[in-house]
């Protein structure tokens, strides 16, 4: 016989408030370069993302249940799926500060990617035209890397102005400090 769960009351209300104040109020608690460090994507493109998915994919709406009461909003199921993918954390992390379960919060991550893949697969999750790799090359020069597309991961750069003191830290077989 399967033992029933017990409904745990997460006042889910109070999250909404809480992750609302903290970063997209007018006075928000933290600033835009927190919620850049946090999110790895700037509030913008954040809001932009929350306000198709909430718009366009069912699962994201706010609506009542059959008590009336309203549900998640699509800004903390989006923040759950985006926290759950930035940090690698397991789902039940998000539940003491966005107010959801593990069970909820693993249906966001799954109906966030769906969504993505829907809303924007077509633009952004598709082969790079020619057009697009001569302006990645364009960008990628004036950074300072010319003829490179993609990732600098795994590249082992020289530090030369190391400090003596980390040396040790930095030296691998070569000899020489550097930074992956």
């Amino acid at each position: 016989m399967k033992k029933k769960q017990a409904y745990i009351e997460r006042e889910r209300e109070q999250g909404h408030l809480r992750l609302w104040n903290d970063y997209f109020s007018e006075d928000a608690t933290y600033p835009a370069h927190i919620f850049r460090r946090r999110f790895r994507m700037n509030k913008d493109l954040f809001l932009r993302i929350v306000d198709r998915l909430s718009h366009e994919i069912p699962y994201f709406q706010l609506r009542r249940n059959g008590h009336g009461r309203l549900g998640l909003s699509g800004l903390q199921t989006c923040t759950a799926a985006i926290c759950i993918m930035v940090y690698g954390c397991a789902a039940d992390a998000v539940d003491e500060y966005l107010r959801l379960g593990e069970s909820t919060a693993i249906l966001c991550l799954e109906n966030f990617t769906d969504g993505i893949i829907q809303l924007f697969g077509d633009e952004y999750l598709r082969r790079p035209t020619p057009e697009d790799l001569q302006r990645l090359l364009h960008i990628g020069e004036m950074r300072g890397f010319p003829g490179m597309i993609g990732s600098i991961g795994c590249m082992h750069w020289e530090l030369r102005n190391c400090p003596t003191a980390w040396k040790g830290q930095y030296t691998r077989g070569a000899g020489k400090p550097t930074i992956v």
